[in-house]
């Protein structure tokens, strides 16, 4: 479908059902519909070849119906000049070079998720484009990130968006760079060993110059024609403009993005916006307003990317805590490998943010910490900041503790503390861009991340290249943070302390203990269970004054574990404690 070069020319092919007859037209032939016809192959397909006329042409496609005369962007369009321009055909060559990039174990992932307008913009008279991007490639990787998930950046309308108003769902916006820049970016990437995931968006497209809509001129009740339902069904919070996943061919213009970003792009995966709204008409779980052809389609498509590629990674957005959404295809389920978890984010933000330390609930918080979807502990996100949840009247974790003071000390104390449970239980640890320098207010597509940040808290940047070293388990001796086990042995509601054991195969070297304080309280000699005997050293202690000079470097000393059961453990230990802090403790190695 679309535009498809050759040696000397380009096959174009248009799926156009209520046409009585399609042209291409464009500045090669002053838009003139007689010259370059094409032929109908039947069930509203329509297809030629014309020599000459190669990447870099532009291009739309002349319709006539019984509706009028119409000229109609492609809706396989990889590039068009802007939203409400034209077509161009697009050079399939790309010079990938050496790039041969393996796609990490899922539960060695650490997720950054960025917005390419705003991540890094040097010249504040435009937006971020991916190769201002690439120039922070290094950060990240210094950081300890191996996958960046990128929010749309199909072509919307306007040079501002957070992307998920797609107008040409195959064309990379010119303002990020187009499909060249989007492919340099993932090159660049790659060779520094992080992943790329796309943010894509199928509960709706548009709505605002969108040539899908009466593609060919018919409609129904004033609906938006052959690729959306003309009915109820059409309705969502962001338009009457759902595609209609019932009919095969707009199911294989989804099926076909898909896996245009996999294979083309060398995508390593995809997070898929809002699914609830592709199952659901209302994006609830009333059975009456069930789609069942949304459900089928996600899972088709899935069933797709398994069978091809089933190292790459498929997350859904559902939030609505549906353990089938990540269940496997065979077994009724919807086949995502991951889902973003609002049983995570939602109690620890709560726990967070709550002014008072009475109204933290350590019950909510070690339910927090222990779901699971399907007896998997990789098959959820977890995060404390995601773009939902740093705006739409919500603000970054420090702004919703302390207003207009996020820099303080109680800002920064509680957010880092949410940060080191993000990165030490169950699931594919995510952070929002500006997360690790104290970004705070909320975000905004027409305000750049302020870089300078970056410097002014070095400290607590290294907070977070410390815990993701932990995570990844750089240091050989938390290799219980990439493993399934979760067990929370201590809960202490009345003084706000919870601890909880990660193991992979357990052992010296691998089981690993994690101990946070959700009060303003210190602890001198805090006493709880361990599972082994024998030395536990202290790998991280979140109030070290190198990360923050505010902080009070309260000392937490390694500890030799003592005969006698203690939460339920065969062996025991006390370690000072700082107000609002965590301490990761594990074994030296066999």
């Amino acid at each position: 479908m679309g535009a498809r070069p050759y040696a000397g020319g380009t096959t174009f092919r248009v799926w156009a059902p209520a046409a009585t007859a399609v042209a291409l037209v464009g500045p090669f032939n002053d838009w003139n519909a007689t010259t370059h016809p094409l032929t109908s192959e039947g069930e509203g397909y329509w297809t030629a070849d014309f020599a000459g006329l190669g990447p870099g042409t532009g291009y739309k496609f002349h319709l006539t119906t019984p509706h009028g005369e119409l000229t109609k962007n492609d809706p396989y369009a990889r590039q068009v000049t802007h939203s409400a321009g034209h077509s161009v055909v697009v050079d399939p060559n790309f010079d990938w070079e050496d790039d041969a990039f393996q796609m990490p174990a899922w539960n060695e992932l650490v997720i950054y998720e960025l917005h390419i307008g705003t991540f890094y913009t040097p010249d504040p008279e435009r937006p971020g484009t991916f190769y201002d991007a690439i120039e922070k490639l290094d950060h990240l990787r210094e950081l300890g990130i191996n996958a960046v998930e990128i929010m749309p950046a199909a072509a919307f309308p306007g040079r501002l968006s957070w992307g998920y108003n797609p107008a040409h769902p195959f064309a990379i916006d010119g303002d990020y760079g187009g499909p060249a820049g989007f492919q340099e970016f993932i090159k660049q990437a790659h060779r520094r060993g992080i992943a790329v995931i796309l943010d894509v968006v199928y509960n709706h497209f548009g709505p605002g110059d969108l040539d899908l809509w009466q593609f060919d001129g018919w409609q129904e009740n004033d609906g938006g024609g052959i690729y959306f339902y003309n009915d109820w069904r059409a309705e969502t919070p962001w338009g009457h403009n759902r595609p209609d996943y019932g009919r095969e061919a707009v199911r294989r213009y989804i099926c076909d993005n898909v896996l245009m970003w996999l294979e083309d792009y060398r995508l390593d995966g995809l997070r898929c916006d809002a699914i609830a709204h592709i199952r659901n008409v209302n994006g609830t779980t009333d059975p009456a307003h069930d789609l069942p052809d949304g459900w089928s389609l996600m899972r088709w498509i899935n069933e797709e990317v398994r069978a091809r590629m089933p190292w790459k990674i498929m997350i859904a957005e559902d939030l609505l805590g549906d353990e089938y959404i990540t269940r496997a295809p065979e077994e009724d389920g919807q086949g995502f490998s991951s889902q973003w978890d609002a049983r995570f984010v939602y109690p620890v933000r709560d726990a967070l943010t709550a002014p008072d330390d009475a109204d933290r609930s350590m019950a909510a918080v070690a339910e927090a910490v222990l779901h699971h979807y399907n007896g998997e502990a990789f098959q959820r996100v977890v995060y404390t900041e995601s773009h939902d949840e740093v705006a739409n009247g919500k603000a970054r974790v420090p702004e919703e503790i302390m207003p207009g003071m996020a820099a303080s000390w109680f800002p920064k104390k509680r957010s880092t503390l949410g940060a080191a449970l993000v990165l030490t239980v169950p699931g594919i640890p995510m952070i929002f861009q500006g997360q690790t320098m104290l970004a705070d207010g909320s975000f905004s597509d027409d305000q750049p991340l302020d870089w300078g940040r970056a410097e002014e808290h070095a400290g607590l940047v290294r907070l977070y290249r410390d815990l993701i070293a932990l995570r990844r388990n750089f240091g050989g001796n938390t290799r219980g943070l990439l493993g399934q086990h979760a067990e929370v042995h201590h809960l202490n509601d009345e003084q706000k302390v919870l601890a909880f054991i990660r193991r992979e195969q357990g052992g010296p070297g691998d089981t690993t203990v994690v101990l946070c304080n959700f009060a303003d309280q210190s602890h001198d000699n805090y006493r709880i269970g361990l599972p082994r005997a024998g030395r536990w050293h202290v790998r991280f202690n979140s109030d070290w004054q190198g990360y923050d000079q505010e902080f009070g470097n309260f000392e937490s000393v390694d500890c030799e574990a003592e005969t006698g059961i203690y939460d339920d453990q065969p062996f025991h230990g006390t370690f000072g404690l700082a107000p609002y802090s965590v301490l990761i403790l594990s074994q030296e190695p066999g």
